[in-house]
């Protein structure tokens, strides 16, 4: 296991939640906890996100989590020909909006890179800029094949890795992918070799496709002599039928039978959120018991003050279970 020498006497709060941060993941530590979110939409005026903002670092700040994930939107008008059940709408870049509303966040936070919509010069500065501190991100590939690209995931990957020790980066997991094409354990190997020590999924409610990607990876990482790196996997309520519409509009697969226990259930919010306790819990005594470092993730993708409040909610739920059992593994 791999230990940063730390003296975090030294250390303000937040210093010393981001080297933890950091010893976690290079640790390969299962339980790591994150919360995540969308920026405001650009079209808000300056006084609405500074509102916006100052609501959210409440909430956050009263969470006990290892990181903020923000994200990097993209359109995806590629990926499907379904028309998107909410309007696409720009936010602010992520780490903008970070650097200027998150001030008083006393947490690390992850910045999402939609790597493909930067020169590799414009990228190259990113990664170079601020390289005295110790930053978090989450690499991003196209949404599609029909997606038009200026520097691709792989490149963006390795040029990160050898210019900038202290911007620890990570990527993506899509176990639903991993039924149609069986190869998104490869997927994942070749990217940690190419430098990611961490990966975040998408929005999980198929525990099968988890499951099937977790003990490929595993027995993968086995045959191979590889060390197997964290893997969060994304829990979000679901409020409404719009809110589930816009879901399976992502690509995050929802079987039938849960689908029709949202959609005829007295209250499909408290439903959804029972559905995701149980299907992290069952996803993480598998991980648990093959050793794999796994973790979690939640967020809400609607913009509703109830589903926001659900999510909340979750993280202190998921919090609790993954203490408990984590506890049980000492």
């Amino acid at each position: 296991m791999l230990l940063l020498l730390i003296d975090y006497c030294r250390l303000t709060a937040l210093e010393a939640k981001k080297y933890m941060l950091k010893e976690k993941i290079l640790g390969k530590e299962a339980g790591i906890l994150t919360y995540g979110m969308t920026p405001p939409k650009l079209t808000n005026t300056p006084h609405k996100i500074a509102e916006i903002s100052q609501k959210q670092i409440e909430r956050i700040n009263d969470l006990d989590i290892d990181a903020l994930i923000l994200y990097d939107v993209q359109e995806e008008a590629e990926r499907v020909e379904e028309q998107r059940p909410f309007p696409y709408l720009p936010t602010i870049d992520p780490e903008m909006y970070s650097d200027r509303y998150f001030n008083q966040l006393r947490v690390p936070q992850i910045i999402y890179r939609c790597v493909g919509k930067y020169s590799e010069e414009q990228f190259v500065n990113w990664v170079k800029a601020d390289a005295e501190r110790e930053r978090y991100s989450v690499y991003v590939g196209a949404s599609s094949s029909r997606q038009a690209v200026n520097l691709d995931l792989s490149k963006a990957s390795k040029l990160s890795k050898r210019l900038n020790s202290k911007l620890t980066f990570g990527g993506v997991i899509i176990p639903e992918r991993h039924m149609k094409k069986n190869d998104e354990h490869i997927r994942v190997s070749n990217k940690i070799k190419n430098g990611c020590t961490f990966f975040v999924s998408q929005a999980t409610y198929n525990v099968e496709a988890s499951k099937n990607f977790l003990s490929d990876y595993f027995y993968y990482c086995t045959n191979n002599g590889m060390e197997m790196v964290p893997i969060l996997f994304n829990l979000a309520p679901c409020g409404s039928e719009k809110t589930l519409e816009f879901m399976k509009w992502l690509g995050i697969s929802i079987p039938s039978w849960l689908e029709n226990d949202l959609k005829y259930s007295n209250d499909i919010l408290e439903k959804s959120i029972r559905l995701s306790q149980s299907i992290f819990e069952d996803i993480l005594d598998f991980a648990l018991e093959k050793g794999i470092p796994v973790g979690c993730s939640v967020e809400s993708v609607s913009t509703r003050k109830l589903e926001i409040e659900a999510s909340v909610q979750l993280v202190r739920d998921i919090k609790c279970m993954l203490d408990k059992k984590l506890r049980r593994q000492q």
